[in-house]
């Protein structure tokens, strides 16, 4: 799971991240708002933690700019404010949760595995996309009447592809969605794993392919497309 903490003072930022990190999350850093909402259009964050009074975009705004910008994982606000009305417009602007500092780490780790919980299982069994169907459980990609079974690394690149239909993937990109950060994978790794999906979509008789525009990135596209 990838967090990103929003924090401005340096020495608590870095006690969250050790803390977290212990608990086996990745965590990435920022000092100000926006800071933070530029780091999440370019990483996947599966929840964000963000300090109400932090310069450049104070928490309530970053919150708000994130869910403007369909950021539809998880918010949590740290703060020393602990009035109702504080609380409220944190709501309101789209956090899932708030916390009054100074609080436990034992109650900040609850908070995160609870908001993490809440995410998981809104999420969708099966992922529709066209004429195929992804599923959650048992890892099959099915067109029609005809199924095949991916990977860890398949699944979790197709899921990519179909939740960022709209978008062309660049390798560096796919290798941050799919890859952990610390990853040694390499750029013709993520090449072999798209000339898998190609075979197995081919396989199944799917109107799709992954197609590729040279110089910019890849994406889902019907098989007649033009390719670049």
């Amino acid at each position: 799971m990838r967090i990103l903490i929003a924090e401005d003072e340096r020495d608590l930022a870095s006690a969250l991240k050790r803390v977290l990190e212990f608990s086996k999350y990745e965590v990435d850093l920022a000092y100000n708002g926006l800071e933070a909402f530029e780091m999440s259009e370019n990483k996947e964050y599966d929840l964000i933690i963000s300090d109400v009074m932090m310069p450049k975009m104070d928490g309530f705004e970053l919150t708000k700019a994130l869910r403007d910008n369909n950021y539809s994982n998880p918010i949590l606000l740290l703060t020393a404010r602990g009035e109702t009305d504080d609380k409220v417009l944190g709501l309101d602007s789209g956090a899932d949760d708030y916390l009054t500092k100074p609080f436990q780490v034992k109650e900040l780790l609850a908070r995160i595995r609870a908001l993490l919980r809440r995410k998981n299982d809104l999420e969708p069994e099966i992922n529709n996309f066209g004429d195929l169907s992804l599923e959650k459980n048992t890892f099959e990609l099915k067109c029609g009447n005809k199924s095949i079974r991916l990977t860890n690394k398949e699944y979790r690149m197709m899921e990519v592809f179909i939740k960022h239909s709209s978008s062309l993937l660049s390798t560096e990109k796919l290798m941050d969605l799919v890859w952990d950060f610390d990853s040694e994978a390499e750029i013709n790794v993520v090449w072999a794993y798209i000339s898998a999906l190609r075979k197995k979509l081919s396989t199944i008789g799917s109107k799709y392919t992954i197609e590729a525009v040279r110089g910019v990135g890849y994406r889902l596209g019907v098989k007649n497309d033009k390719k670049a």
